[in-house]
């Protein structure tokens, strides 16, 4: 498997919320470096915020086009998120069912055919614009 399919096969486990698929194709010390908050490094940290993730939100990610580069040890994901915010997330906005679509891109490194590194980023106020009209 390439690494472009990779990290295509990961997207598709999250869309279909196969959580356990997209474990199996992390490093053991994969390096989770979400849009706001502390670096997650390893398995185990990361499936603690795929867990809080799913408790707070429900998404589904399209529009997706890849980048790849030369070496094929780093693949760039650009992709719209489509949610619905359904329990709140600590300090962010009262959550009721409230659906948002916004714009976000990942970057992807890959190590020995697994993922190692997983760097997203979206705009935040805006989410939070989108979450409090509704």
């Amino acid at each position: 498997m390439t690494s472009l399919e990779l990290v295509q096969q990961y997207y598709q486990y999250f869309n279909e919320k196969n959580w356990n698929g997209m474990l199996s194709l992390l490093h053991p010390e994969v390096r989770h470096e979400s849009n706001q908050g502390d670096v997650r490094i390893g398995i185990e940290n990361f499936t603690k915020f795929l867990q809080k993730m799913d408790e707070c939100y429900d998404e589904n990610l399209t529009d997706m086009v890849f980048f790849t580069e030369p070496s094929d040890q780093r693949i760039a994901a650009e992709f719209t998120v489509n949610g619905i915010y359904k329990k709140a997330d600590e300090d962010l906005p009262p959550a009721h069912n409230q659906t948002y679509i916004l714009p976000a891109a990942s970057f992807l490194g890959i190590t020995d055919g697994k993922i190692s590194r997983v760097t997203t980023y979206y705009n935040l106020p805006l989410w939070i614009e989108l979450v409090s009209k509704s």
